[in-house]
């Protein structure tokens, strides 16, 4: 089953998630042991757990691409996934995340998700939103300050403003107001319940 996209989506999508990995995989590498266990911007999670939920959904994108669905996969990706190598787990996820994604027509398959059928490039566009938004979530775990390209924050935010009530689902705070004039990043931030000034210093 395939659904076209228009002319330039798969090159932007592959090219928007290829980067957006390849940021947290940086910061997943530069993570030093003492900081696994520190706090995120995500209140029940610390950088362990953050990591771990983005190496889960990456590890989806192979297992749909070959056609299997959530209930053929059942429970293979829930609770933890990095074990003694997060490092190395996340590594394997994202890569064959990516590789599954460039395979000629990947964007247009329609695959199996736990919340119904999605073509593979809407769930990749889905997956590098939230990717860029833990990005920098965990920029901020690390002390970093967290500034994303604005070509990146631009990407998420549009398509995060596509969904209705993200606070709804349970995993983001409520909206807050973006100032007037407020860039991609501050805007993008302010859909997801994001406070820019977070440290973790100040908890």
């Amino acid at each position: 089953m395939e659904c076209p996209h228009p002319s330039g989506f798969h090159a932007e999508v592959r090219r928007c998630y290829a980067a957006a990995a390849a940021e947290v995989s940086r910061l997943v590498r530069a993570t030093p042991e003492d900081r696994w266990s520190a706090p995120t911007p995500c209140r029940e999670w610390d950088v362990r757990a953050l990591v771990n939920h983005l190496a889960a959904q990456h590890l989806w994108v192979c297992q749909a691409v070959a056609g299997y669905t959530p209930e053929q996969i059942g429970h293979r990706f829930a609770g933890d996934v990095l074990g003694r190598n997060p490092v190395g787990v996340w590594t394997m996820a994202v890569n064959t995340a990516v590789r599954a994604l460039n395979q000629p027509g990947a964007p247009d398959l329609l695959v199996h998700l736990p919340y119904g059928v999605r073509d593979l490039g809407g769930f990749a566009r889905e997956l590098t939103a939230e990717t860029v938004v833990h990005g920098w979530d965990l920029a901020r775990a690390l002390g970093e300050s967290g500034r994303l390209p604005q070509d990146a924050a631009r990407y998420a935010f549009a398509e995060f403003q596509g969904y209705r009530d993200l606070a709804g689902t349970g995993q983001f705070d409520l909206p807050r107001t973006a100032a007037p004039g407020a860039d991609a990043q501050e805007r993008l931030l302010a859909l997801t319940g994001r406070d820019p000034q977070w440290s973790a210093e100040r908890i």
